[in-house]
């Protein structure tokens, strides 16, 4: 219980630090760029409904197919631990020749290329 309190009053010390830190830190120096809607470096006179290109969404889908194929390797470090760690390393090693075909498979397609 003594250790539940040092770390929770801890972190909200942190916490509380570095709010402070931010406010004292940061530049109050408001522009008229920085005031308007769009910070992305050009005036906002045209069509706010351009489409976006194919391409860009197959990227997008393809970062979070494979982003989520990454989250199941991180709790491998634990897996190590239980009673047979050749089950582990085979299951591995499965995953990560399933990332890499399909990696390559994309690649061969042309699914990576942004020029066509």
């Amino acid at each position: 219980m003594n250790m539940i309190i040092l770390m929770l009053s801890l972190s909200v010390t942190l916490s509380i630090a570095l709010i402070i830190l931010n406010f004292w830190l940061a530049q109050a120096s408001p522009d008229s760029e920085k005031l308007s809607p769009y910070e992305c470096g050009f005036d906002p006179l045209g069509s706010a409904r351009l489409p976006f290109s194919i391409r860009f969404f197959l990227v997008a889908i393809l970062f979070l197919l494979f982003d989520l194929e990454i989250a199941l390797l991180l709790p491998l470090p634990w897996a190590t631990q239980l009673q047979s760690p050749l089950t582990t390393l085979i299951w591995t090693s499965t995953i990560i020749l399933l990332l890499t075909l399909g990696l390559i498979h994309e690649w061969t397609q042309g699914g990576l290329e942004w020029a066509e």
